[in-house]
């Protein structure tokens, strides 16, 4: 139990880390809109990528369950399934297109523990 709630928050902490820094760079950093040139994509789409980043990780953290945490989940996975596709369809380096995989893995077992975490909540109930 104390290892799928310390793995729980550990890979989720990354996560929200990794979507806060990365919808401020959007909205920072000139390199960001470059890139997302270089990607093929127009501009308000790094704005409106930026802001549900956020909000991802504001569900993603917040002491809810149900739909709105299960959003975020369903949200991230899209976005970095999306973001490998994008970067290996543009021809970028493998350890640009690698990032997206490994931060989706991190992302499958926030999700996978977080799950077991709750049933054992709701089993002591």
């Amino acid at each position: 139990m104390k290892t799928i709630k310390i793995t729980y928050y550990v890979t989720t902490a990354i996560i929200a880390l990794m979507m806060t820094y990365s919808a401020y760079a959007y909205l920072t950093q000139d390199a960001m809109k470059q890139a997302f040139h270089h990607l093929g994509y127009p501009d308000y789409f790094r704005i409106e990528l930026a802001v549900i980043k956020i909000l991802g990780v504001i569900a993603l953290l917040a002491p809810i369950q149900g739909r709105i945490k299960e959003w975020a989940y369903a949200g991230f996975t899209i976005t970095f399934v999306s973001a490998f596709i994008a970067h290996t369809s543009a021809g970028d380096p493998g350890s640009i297109a690698a990032a997206p995989a490994i931060f989706f893995v991190l992302l499958a077992v926030s999700y996978i523990t977080y799950h077991k975490w709750q049933k054992t909540q709701n089993h002591k109930k």
